[in-house]
């Protein structure tokens, strides 16, 4: 975890970094991130849901999107800009909470590498609000991985 102050707006952000290797090539990888209906299986963390309100994956599209808590029931919204988009290699984009309790904006960076057992990936969020604990951001995308795996894992035969 790495913690940078902007000295212009005196807020604090944290950057947090990933390593996963999954067993699925990178097409199915990174089509899992820009489809709207996979995303809603696989981003939100356990105990919660997703509603993915507009998804247009092109350089510059933008992405709107709510979690909400299964168990309260209280969602929060966010949505970005596809920053960078390059099939099957790396993806790139930025988030913002609706809620403006949590400031700023979030860059989040996906790459992606063939390797002989699947797919590599690296992945960095820098821009994280101070008043969300690293250790959280953590936990939700080690869930979330999880979860991605198990959909691109999945080999299921065409219906004849």
């Amino acid at each position: 975890m790495t913690t940078k102050t902007d000295n212009n707006t005196a807020t604090s952000t944290q950057t947090i970094k990933l390593h996963r290797v999954i067993k699925a090539p990178t097409e199915r990888v990174y089509r899992a991130f820009l489809d709207a209906d996979a995303t809603v299986k696989w981003l939100p963390p356990n105990g919660f849901t997703c509603k993915v309100h507009e998804m247009n994956a092109t350089v510059g599209g933008v992405f709107r999107m709510s979690f909400t808590n299964f168990s309260s029931g209280k969602s929060h919204s966010f949505g970005g800009t596809y920053l960078e988009l390059k099939p099957g290699e790396r993806l790139r984009y930025s988030d913002k909470f609706d809620d403006p309790n949590l400031p700023g904006e979030m860059i989040t960076t996906i790459e992606l590498k063939q390797v002989f057992c699947g797919t590599e990936m690296h992945i960095t969020q820098e821009g994280i609000p101070s008043m969300i604990p690293a250790e959280a951001c953590y936990v939700g995308w080690q869930e979330s991985l999880i979860l991605l795996a198990k959909l691109v894992e999945a080999e299921i035969p065409d219906e004849e």
